[in-house]
């Protein structure tokens, strides 16, 4: 039995080109931090990108689609599992990692502006849920399970509330109040967010 020939595109149908894609998804970011979501446009994002409208509307339906899958790809790229055999130091670089990327200067005017949206529509919701939420709640799970193993936490410590313990306080500074963190901050949170969690 003969192998049919590979198919091919139908002759006129658009080849998106992963250059343009990405283009336009930069542009979504630097849109988003320079006028928030409500004020944003596809007219807006494609002329940041370079492109015409039409590049932007192959690629997604409407704005909100476009942020979905902003949000979407963030939150498959995911935050690495800190594994330094301590539980003290695999908190805080959790904390470094994290501060790292709330400070960033696009990411400080995007989750904010995007938080607002979330509490008006119940996609952005889901979308930020798990781009902010469900990842940092498997390295945390992680953490806490490594530490129990090697004794360094008691059994049935709950994943939940170390991540309150050690992210909490971070994302209130620089996400919601908005203000430098002091010096030392990150080592003196580590510290007192281990203590916590190993008082149960």
């Amino acid at each position: 039995m003969s192998t049919p020939p590979p198919r091919r595109a139908p002759a006129g149908a658009a080849v998106l080109r992963e250059d343009v894609t990405e283009a336009i998804r930069a542009a979504v970011f630097e849109e988003l931090a320079a006028v928030g979501f409500a004020r944003m446009s596809i007219e807006g994002i494609a002329r940041r990108a370079g492109v015409g409208k039409t590049a932007v509307y192959r690629r997604w339906k409407s704005k909100l689609s476009l942020v979905l899958d902003l949000v979407g790809a963030v939150a498959e790229q995911g935050m690495p599992a800190p594994a330094t055999g301590s539980l003290h130091d695999d908190v805080r670089a959790l904390l470094e990692v994290a501060a790292q990327a709330l400070r960033h200067p696009v990411a400080s005017r995007v989750v904010p502006d995007l938080l607002v949206e979330a509490a008006r529509n119940p996609e952005i919701a889901d979308a930020l849920r798990a781009a902010l939420l469900d990842g940092r709640q498997g390295v945390v799970a992680r953490i806490v399970h490594e530490a129990v193993a090697r004794g360094d936490l008691p059994d049935g410590s709950d994943p939940a509330r170390a991540l309150d313990l050690v992210l909490g306080p971070l994302y209130w500074r620089l996400a919601v109040v908005r203000t430098e963190l002091p010096e030392g901050y990150v080592d003196e949170l580590a510290r007192a967010a281990v203590a916590a969690l190993r008082a149960g």
